[in-house]
Formats: C-alpha cells, structure tokens, sequence
C-alpha cells in the first residue's frame, strides 16, 4: 500500500466504528437491486481477485473506518487470498456445529467477541477500460456481514453470505491508486440465518468484480423459455428492463425483447441437456445466451418435465474444498459434476444456500435437475422449541425476501434450476410463506420446495427427510394421511441414506421404492462430500480439531466423497443402486437357465434417453474368470421400454461356477464421459460352485508338546493353530464378534434411540474372554471346545472348534451355540488370526473390487480380484469398521489359501479391530507386525442411522444357533 498521507493522523481523535449495523435484522443498505447473473458479456469487466492486505481484530469495532481512506498506510498487514478465508489462511481458526448455535441465543444480538477482518485492495484501471458510463462492484459470497469503502466513500453494508450483492461505482472511480476497503464481520443477525450444517468460515469467499456499465447496457433480463411437447415446439421470450433483440442463429430467431416466437426446438432435460447459444444485445452490450427450452409442472399428481414425470437420483451438495473451504474454483466445481454425471447421479439440491453462479452454468451444461436452495436455515432454534424463530417474526422478513430474492433473480435464465427451495430447517412461520408468495409470483415456471412445511401450504410437493422404508411405502400407497391438499402431491426424500462414514446402508431398498411407486419421485442423498479440512497433525480435521467449545465432531464428514473428492463405496454403491438400465434373466431360475443361452431382459430406466446412447456386451465367466466375451446387439427401447435379447450359446465348460455378465457402456463420447465408460451392469448364475470336500483322512499325532493333523501344527495344551506347513499363525483363529463400530452403528435418531455401538460396548463385546474347555484328538478330528464371553455378562457363546485334514488340505468347523438371552444383534461373526507382517498381496474369488456389507452390496461383482493389504482398507476420516468383501469362495494371503463353505466376508488390516476402535483419525493407525485376518460367516447392516434409519430388519445379525467352514491350504506363492 502507499505511504501515509501528508496530513498527521496522530493528532486526530480515535474514531469509533461504527457498527450498528451488525446488529440490524435488515438485509443491509446501499446495494442495487439484485438481478441476473451472467459470466461474461462484451462490456469490460476486472477481476479484483488475487492478494490482499488483512487486519484482523477481536471486536467489531476494535479499530475505527481510517483504514479506508486513500493513503492508510497497510504495509505491516498480513495477506490474504481473495477469495478465501481468513481462519483458513493462518488467522484464527475453524469452527463446526451442526444446529447449536456457536454463541448465545439472543436475536438478533451477537457477541462482543466477533472476530473482525479488514481488508484492503489497491487497483489501477486498465489502459484500455472504457471512459463514460457507470460501473458496478459485486460480491459474490461474503461471509457474514461485511461493509464496503471505495476510494474513502462509504458505499454501504450487506448481509447475506452466499448471495451477490452490487454497488454503483462508476462516479468515484479513478484511473489509478483505488482503494477498495471491506470490513467483514464473522457474526451478525444474519448469522441466526445461515445455521446450515457446516464450518463457521468468515471471510470474503467468493469473487469480487469491477464490472463496466456503458450506457445503455443491459440491466435486468428474464429468459422464459417453455417447450410443448406435443407440438415438439419452444416459446422463447426475453424480458429485459432495457430495451434491445434477441437473436438465436441456429433457431433463425431475431426479435425484440418482450415478443414471444415460437419454433420446433431440441428440448432441454437432465439426460439431452441442449443449449441454443443466443445473444441479447441492448444499445450498450451484448449478453452471450445459453437458452434451454423446458416446461416443469405437476400434473396429476407428478412432477413433470417436458410431458414426463421425473426421478430425482440426486445429492446434496455443500461447496467444500479440504484447503480452500467453500472458496471453489470453476475447476473444482466442474470436477464436481464430471463425477455426478459419472455415477448416474442426475440432480443436485443446492444445500442449503445457492452455490457460485458458475456451478449451475455447468448443470445447465452436462445436464443436472437443480433444487436452488435459499441461503436460510434456523436450525438451531429448534433447542428452544423455535421460540423467537426469526422466520415467523415480521421484523426479520424484509431479509427473508431480500435473500429470496437474490436467489431468484440471480439464477432465473438456468435451464437446470426446476425448484426453488425456500431454505432448510427454519421450523415454520409467516416469514416463509412470504418468501413463497414472492417466488410464485415472480416464477410460475418452477415449483417450490421446502421440507418443513409439512401440510404443503406454501409448496408445490411433499418432501421430507430420513423417512424410514416403511414410511415411504407408505406414502407410495396412499396411506399417509394428512391433509388433502398433501396427499394429492408428489413425494420427493429431499435428504436420506445418511452417507456418513461406512454407509448408507439400504439405498437398494430405497431405490425399490422409489421405482415401485409412482408419487414417489426419489431423493437425494445427504451429502456429496465430507468437509474435513486438510490437517498437518490428523490428515483431515473434523469438528473439536481446533479447539472449539462447542462442536459436533466429524457429524461434518458424511459425504459419498472423501475430502480429496475420492469417491467413498457409498458412491460406488449408489451408481449401482441409480443406474438408468435394468437387466433380468429369463428365465430367472438358474437351473433351467444353464441348459441353454436363455435371454435377458433389458429394461430402460431413463426418463428422456432411448437405449441408442449405449453399447452392450456380454461375458461369461467359469471361477470368476472371464473365459468368452462380444457385443450383444440391443434393439432401440423408449424411455420405460424393456426388450428381450438372447444371449450367444454359452460355452462348453466342465466343472466351475459359472455366470454371465452384461454391461451397458457409452456408445461413443460425451462431455462428461468418454465412449466406452460403464453405464449399468449385471450378473446371472448359470452353473453353482462345486460343493466343497475334504476328506478325513488323517490322525491327530501328539509329540513335543504339539499336535499335528496334515499340514498342521497345534499346541497340544490349547489346541491353538500354530502354523500351517511352513505358514506361521501368529494369532491362532478364534472366533470374533468385535467390530469397531461405524457411525452409523453409534448413532441415533428420532427414528430410534437404540445405539447399537453404544449397547455392544456396554455388553464388552469388545473385550470378550475364550475360555478353554477341552482339546480332544480323535481318530480323525482334533475339537477345541470353548466359551467365548464378555466379563460381568452371564451371556457367552458357545464355540466348538473341529479340524480335520486329508493329509494336505486343513479343514476348520466353526459350531456357535448361543448362552443366555441376547438382546442385542451381534456386530460380526466368525473367526480372526494372525499372521506375519510380510503378508501383503491378498488374491480372492468373490465379490469386489470394493467393500461391501450386508445392506450396502448391491456394486460388489463376482470376480478374481487381487490387492495389497493396505489397498484393502477404507480411509474413512474417522477410522472404523471398512474393508469387508464380501462372497468371497476363496482367498489367498501370505502363503495361505483359504476356502469357504458357505462363502465369507474377508478383511485383513495391520491393526486389530480394537486398534481401528481406539483410533480417532487416520493418523492414529500405526501398522503392526501382524496382519490380522478376519474371515466372517456374517454381518449385521450398516444402515443409515447417523441421522436415518437403521438397517432394516432383514440385515440384522441376531445371536442364533450357527456352523460355517473354511478348508486352509499352502499356496506356491510366498509372501
């Protein structure tokens, strides 16, 4: 910055800031009026982002306004990035709460402790920056309130953090040395508004623009652009607060604004996301259009687009970069929805604020049905039964509009955006149904949306979250109740399958549904991405990281992607559970199946996309080995259209488990895909694995305080498996019932209170004893009978190990007989063992290549897969039960073959279970000496219930009477 003025300030009095306006439950004062946004028109614009000098202070009013008069000396400033966050950038620190609010209830008043940040830019002008005509500086995202100087001139103060907020600038603008001055104020009464699930980040977070106003420039404009799908015809209208014409070339349209013209058009969906490129050109400027022509009703009960009702198969996203917060690049945000469109997710809710503009010009473009949500939520007022709720308090309602209004303004020409979305969780009042009537009348081309309005009053459909299976049938049949009004609506899960850690379980069930009932119309998954912030000391912080008083833990990472944006299982599963083609063996019964190449039915499950799109192929499979593979020709089918097609002759396979596997790829290139990416797949048994013998053919021989029988060695007080062959067992298998419990095993909900992680540890299934009652060698079998129980507990197990061998082959029969009552479903059952720590390639014949439990296996695929130990774990940010695959015939693992009968869960970690159970970050998992295997006969669910429900019944792991076996042999290969 440059060097002080001539006059002396030290001699003046200290001025007080002044900072009522902090306090003051209006949206703010000296903004123009807000409007549509557009990225880039032929008038000039400058970007003042980039490095900027910082301040920070304890108090709001710590320092007084000099710092925004020309010639402040900032030279001894930090600096910061714009757009950024302070506490992100070395400058205090993070904060996370879920709904609680982080300082005391008592609107719209705020601490005295509010942290402050100066911010200071020194600008020239461009050479070539027009002369005459006005300008206009915009904010795009400031958090939470901030007030702005140009050049010394006091411009005004607004709040609203996620919303674009414009100054007239143009009078006081000077060729060089401007000064732009913003004080920015972490909390105001707009931050009882903005209590949405997420860290507390103040700063000035999204970008900041100089932008050119030459007279006679476009000011306001309103695209309407509707599509008739009888007539297969689009009316396009511009409405434009400055007079010019529109023109759209490849339309051959060229007419005034405010005329309609109507023409045959290619409408715009989620699948066939076309744009028309147009320009509105005024006296002063030509705007670049992007038009896309669609109609959004409900008809008859459905949400329609285009003459079809839609399915929502979509996400909840919350902007989230683990360095930058929530200041997204176009980049990132591209990323973003490369990776939806990649998964088959086709709609976004944009929670629980509108997102950068930039992001829903990328909907518009790759094709996402957007719910707009507004930057509202109260969620804390819930702890006071919402007393002295600002959204049903008239004082606060002038800045309920004003943020309804940014909204709608702002994104109102995106095709994308189908439903604006009032806010989240803000309990109910006069407030929001104002917001409501505003948006109606403003927009009668889309709906509105909002969860807590549960008798639809004020909304266009019924949308809850979390609602339980049962439920959602429920209200799939008519059986719901409530008023009439409501019942005569369509449904929509605005939030479900709580993707927090290992999880959500029950996706497939939901999709079933969702597919079942037609007023159901699906949901979206909470959320897209966990916001752990990246940490020196833990890899990925989480809420308590930096020392807040009040916080809500790693509640902020439940995301289907982890914070680096790799996708979690949960988003591996969710594509299977969503993909838009559906296969079904006929016949279905494997029998009758095997004894010819039978056909498939291929279903299409888009709502606008024939069959044409995708490419399909076949492979046949003998013990997961691909043995023949082609084409499989595929009539065109419409949207909910099945056709049969006959697969090739199978071929001549003796003995083996053999299959069928069908996939549906991209036909050729997309702009989200390149030809040959995986759409849908599915497998249908042929041929059933052998059943799988080992004969008794050898003795049990005592000698040297040892037992052998085969290829095995015991301890012959114990009968504990020592090794096998010149495989050393450095943790003899015995059986396991531990898991560390994953969030959702530890949560509870208004659906149910029970937590199962909390139950299990209460009942010390993580500290269960084995005591030994026996070790009998018989003529052909060594049996170990024991008792497995927690201390303090009457309940137990009991466990009969018999081993028996055919001279080269051990075979190991696990019997588990339940003692006592047991109220609880156990975590896991089956047996753990050790071995050594150069154990590290694990070859298997299951299902793969990711983890997979009970409820959430729907994307685990019969294969040969193979991995190394450490590619077999899930780094969840908070450690817990992961890696499990699941079917699994056979494994091999550090010399050791192992064989089920039934088929098993594997997992192997370098770290016990309990170790995995004490750690509270990736950080705090040190590998050991020792690979623990886990080979489990069963699972319990993993459900939802971090904040939905549990698994359902039918996933539940009860204490019940129980045999399995596995047959342990040498491989050629060592580790």
């Amino acid at each position: 910055m440059s060097a002080p003025s001539s006059s002396n300030r030290d001699h003046r009095p200290p001025l007080r800031a002044t900072t009522d306006y902090v306090e003051d439950v209006a949206p703010g004062s000296g903004t123009l009026p807000p409007r549509a946004w557009y990225a880039s028109s032929d008038a000039a614009s400058l970007s003042l982002n980039g490095s900027w000098r910082f301040r920070l202070s304890p108090t709001a009013d710590a320092e007084d306004d000099s710092f925004a008069e020309p010639g402040f000396d900032a030279g001894h400033w930090a600096r910061i990035s714009v757009p950024g966050h302070w506490v992100l950038q070395g400058h205090g620190a993070p904060a996370y709460t879920n709904h609680l609010y982080p300082f005391p209830v008592d609107p719209p008043r705020v601490p005295t402790e509010n942290p402050t940040g100066d911010h200071l830019r020194l600008f020239d002008l461009p050479t070539d920056w027009p002369s005459g005509g006005g300008a206009v500086l915009r904010f795009d995202g400031v958090e939470s309130c901030a007030r702005v100087w140009l050049n010394g001139t006091d411009l005004g103060e607004f709040k609203g953090s996620r919303l674009p907020h414009e100054f007239a600038v143009g009078h006081l603008l000077r060729p060089e040395g401007n000064v732009l001055a913003v004080r920015v104020h972490q909390w105001s009464a707009g931050s009882y508004l903005e209590d949405q699930d997420q860290w507390w980040l103040p700063g000035i977070f999204r970008d900041v623009t100089l932008l050119h106003r030459p007279a006679g420039c476009a000011l306001d404009f309103f695209v309407h652009a509707s599509y008739d799908h009888t007539a297969g015809e689009g009316t396009l209208k511009v409405d434009s607060d400055v007079a010019g014409r529109v023109t759209v070339p490849a339309l051959g349209i060229d007419v005034p604004t405010g005329a309609s013209v109507t023409v045959p058009v290619e409408p715009w969906t989620a699948e066939t996301p076309r744009l028309y490129d147009g320009v509105l050109a005024t006296e002063g400027e030509h705007v670049p259009l992007r038009i896309g022509f669609r109609t959004v009703v409900v008809e008859d009960g459905l949400i329609e687009v285009n003459g079809r009702a839609i399915l929502f198969k979509g996400v909840n996203r919350h902007e989230w970069h683990p360095e930058q917060g929530r200041a997204l690049d176009r980049e990132t945000m591209r990323e973003d929805v490369l990776l939806m469109k990649r998964h088959n997710i086709n709609a976004v809710r944009t929670s629980h604020y509108p997102p950068h503009p930039a992001f829903l010009d990328l909907c518009d473009e790759l094709g996402l049905w957007v719910i707009d949500e507004c930057d509202l939520e109260t969620h804390g007022f819930v702890e006071q039964s919402w007393r002295d709720n600002p959204v049903d308090d008239e004082r606060w309602t002038p800045a309920l509009l004003d943020r309804a209004a940014r909204m709608v303004e702002r994104d109102k020409n995106h095709p994308s955006v189908v439903v604006w979305s009032l806010g989240n969780e803000a309990g109910t009042g006069r407030g929001l149904t104002a917001m409501a009537e505003w948006i109606h009348g403003r927009d009668s081309s889309r709906l509105v949306h909002y969860e807590g309005d549960r008798d639809c009053r004020d909304t266009d459909m019924y949308s809850r979250m979390y609602a339980v299976h049962e439920e959602v049938d429920r209200i799939g049949r008519g059986l719901d109740g409530g008023p009439l009004k409501r019942r005569r609506l369509p449904f929509v899960l605005c939030e479900y399958g709580h993707a927090m850690g290992n999880g959500p379980g029950g996706l497939a069930d939901y999709q079933r549904l969702f597919e079942t009932h037609d007023r159901v119309q699906g949901g979206f998954v909470w959320e897209w991405i966990d916001h752990g912030v990246k940490d020196e000391r833990h890899g990925f912080a989480y809420g308590g990281d930096f020392g807040e008083e009040l916080h809500d833990g790693n509640f902020v990472c439940d995301g289907l992607l982890f914070p680096d944006r790799t996708p979690s299982p949960g988003l591996v599963e969710y594509k299977k559970v969503i993909e838009p083609v559906r296969f079904e063996a006929r016949p279905p019964a494997p029998a009758e199946y095997g004894a010819g190449p039978g056909t498939v039915r291929i279903r299409n499950a888009h709502d606008f996309l024939d069959l044409t799109a995708l490419a399909f192929e076949w492979s046949y499979q003998v013990d997961g080995e691909t043995v023949a593979s082609g084409g499989l020709p595929v009539p065109r089918a419409a949207p909910g259209e099945s056709v049969e097609v006959k697969l090739p002759e199978p071929p001549d396979t003796r003995d083996g488990e053999t299959q069928w596997t069908v996939r549906a790829l991209l036909a050729s290139d997309t702009a989200w895909a390149p030809k040959g990416h995986p759409v849908a797949w599915a497998q249908f048994p042929v041929s059933a694995r052998p059943p799988l013998r080992v004969a008794r053919g050898a003795a049990p021989a005592r000698g040297d305080g040892r037992i052998t029988l085969g290829p095995g060695s015991f301890d012959a007080r114990t009968g504990a498996l020592l090794s096998i062959g010149a495989v050393e067992v450095t943790g003899p298998p015995r059986l396991d019932v531990w898991r560390a419990p994953t969030d959702n095993d530890d949560g509870a909900t208004w659906q149910s209170d029970v937590r199962y992680g909390l139950l299990w540890r209460t009942l010390g299934l993580q500290r269960m004893r084995h005591r030994l009652d026996s070790v009998e060698a018989g003529e052909d079998a060594l049996t170990v009978r024991t008792r497995v129980a927690p201390a303090g507990r009457e309940l137990g197990l009991a466990t009969v190990y018999r081993w028996t061998s055919d001279g080269e082959r051990l075979r190991l029969t696990v019997s588990v007989g339940p003692q006592g009552e047991w109220t609880v479903p156990l975590p896991r059952l089956g047996i753990r063992f050790g071995l050594s720590g150069a154990a590290d390639r694990v070859r298997w014949f299951g299902g793969g290549p990711g983890e997979a439990y009970p409820d959430t296996r729907s994307a685990s695929q019969l294969g040969r897969w193979e991995s190394t130990v450490d590619g077999l774990q899930t780094r969840y940010v908070r450690p817990q039960e992961n890696g499990a695959r699941a079917d699994v015939r056979w494994a091999e693992i550090g010399g050791l073959r192992i064989e089920g009968d039934p088929e098993f869960w594997l997992s192997a970690r370098r770290w016990t279970n309990e170790h995995l159970d004490a750690a509270r970050h990736l950080t705090d998992l040190t590998p050991g000496d020792t690979v623990w295997v886990n080979l489990d006969h069963a699972q319990h669910g993993i459900g939802s219930q971090s904040c939905g429900p549990g698994p359902l019944p039918q996933y539940f792991l009860w204490a019940a009477p129980a045999e399995f076996s596995f047959v342990f042999s040498e491989t050629a290969e060592r580790p």
